[in-house]
């Protein structure tokens, strides 16, 4: 019996939807541990894409248990509205196949106020959050007024709570970032119907799941964005409210580091980003145009175009560190065929100095120049290709050089959207 995390190696939107669904045909419950509706997931079966912002990605699979635990932040309207969709679809028809964390917070229309402000007050400075409201509820967590599903559900414990918040929220909103205030009423009422809705899928799912693991379920870990968007060891201060890497999966679903055996990092055979922060082996010329163009990069959840550059090694290796990554998922091999020339960086130069780690400085990562090797390309079409072997031998080595920098073994390539599309060299749930 194995329990899986699947973590993001780079700046999120490396393909965790597809790996996720992939596996999620040998796992029985999957849990979604943190972030909010700022993630997108994608996923693409028989042709018809989905894409999954809140609701774990296991919803499209028959019988497998979907957990959103306490480390998610929740729009409870937009939850609504996935489940909603999904089971328009015939999907996620029975409600027992969905359950959501008593103890997690709750996204409020005052968040999202706050969010959108505050970023139009950045000017030049702009973080490039999706002003969904994600941080300020996270801000809120952490200052100990957030609001809890728990809450919710006692009418006199979210009257107070929510009349508070709001007092002080509408002076902030007014006097500091010149705002509209807000209605407790038409607040209350709202998040009222939402209780109603969806208090048959509340509970202690940190105990579910200390129950399911000891009775052998297989369970999986699905993170959102990526290790370089972490708060603690991402690219600070361009990065998300939430612990992105594997600690993130233990507190965010309520379980111990024990209970995860293998942890699979996701990342493209490339590098992108979406919004602000350093971007080391970023492209601006033609180069970075074919990747956005061939690799279809805008963003899920948001629609705005992916910065496209150059792997990285650097920061990937520094995700197999802070993750404890066992095996890597390489997706979007595919996009790099045409090119005549594809280089990995190495290393980073800054002032005279070489770096081989991932320097914590904002300075050196916005200053530094790649240092690259290039590898030899290929042209043809990897998208019909389903075991290694088959690959052209420019790929392979390719592959191969990134494994080797990585110190890890790459568990799979994906060569094309589709679930079909995948190289599978090495299943974690079978060891």
């Amino acid at each position: 019996m194995s329990n899986i995390a699947i973590i993001g190696a780079q700046w999120g939107d490396e393909g965790k939807g597809k790996v996720v669904d992939l596996f999620t045909c040998d796992a029985d419950i999957i849990v979604r541990f943190q972030g909010g509706n700022n993630a997108g997931h994608t996923l693409v079966v028989d042709g018809k894409k989905t894409v999954l912002h809140l609701v774990p990605s296991g919803a499209l699979h028959p019988n497998k248990l979907c957990v959103i635990g306490n480390g998610v932040v929740v729009d409870p309207q937009i939850l609504i509205e996935e489940i909603d969709a999904l089971k328009a679809q015939g999907q996620l028809l029975d409600d027992s196949l969905l359950r959501i964390s008593e103890e997690g917070h709750l996204i409020m229309p005052y968040h999202k106020a706050i969010d959108l402000a505050r970023e139009r007050l950045r000017g030049k400075g702009k973080i490039g959050t999706t002003g969904r409201g994600i941080g300020p509820a996270y801000e809120d967590k952490v200052a100990r007024v957030g609001i809890r599903f728990i809450d919710l559900l006692e009418e006199d414990t979210f009257q107070e709570k929510l009349r508070h918040n709001i007092e002080e929220k509408n002076i902030y909103l007014k006097a500091i970032l010149k705002e509209k205030t807000l209605d407790f009423d038409e607040i209350h009422d709202t998040y009222s119907s939402y209780r109603e809705r969806l208090r048959p899928l509340i509970t202690n799912t940190s105990l579910l799941l200390h129950r399911e693991i000891h009775a052998g379920k297989r369970v999986m870990f699905e993170g959102a964005q990526g290790t370089l968007l972490d708060v603690d060891h991402g690219t600070y201060p361009y990065v998300t409210s939430s612990n992105t890497t594997t600690g993130g999966a233990c507190t965010g679903a309520g379980v111990g580091p024990q209970h995860i055996h293998h942890v699979i990092g996701i990342s493209k055979a490339y590098t992108t980003r979406v919004g602000s922060g350093p971007f080391i082996t970023e492209q601006f010329g033609p180069e970075g145009e074919t990747l956005k163009r061939e690799g279809v990069e805008f963003g899920a959840t948001t629609g705005r175009p992916r910065r496209c550059g150059w792997f990285d090694a650097v920061s990937v290796r520094h995700a197999v560190r802070v993750n404890g990554i066992t095996g890597i998922a390489l997706t979007k091999l595919d996009v790099l065929t045409g090119f005549k020339k594809v280089p990995i960086c190495t290393g980073y130069r800054f002032d005279g100095r070489l770096y081989d780690e991932f320097p914590a400085s904002s300075k050196v990562l916005d200053k530094a120049e790649p240092v690259l090797e290039e590898m030899a390309g290929w042209s043809e079409p990897l998208t019909a290709v389903r075991k290694f072997s088959e690959l052209p031998a420019a790929a392979q080595k390719y592959v191969q050089r990134i494994e080797k920098l990585l110190d890890t073994e790459i568990i799979l390539v994906s060569v094309g959207p589709g679930r079909e599309q995948t190289i599978l060299l090495k299943n974690p749930f079978d060891s």
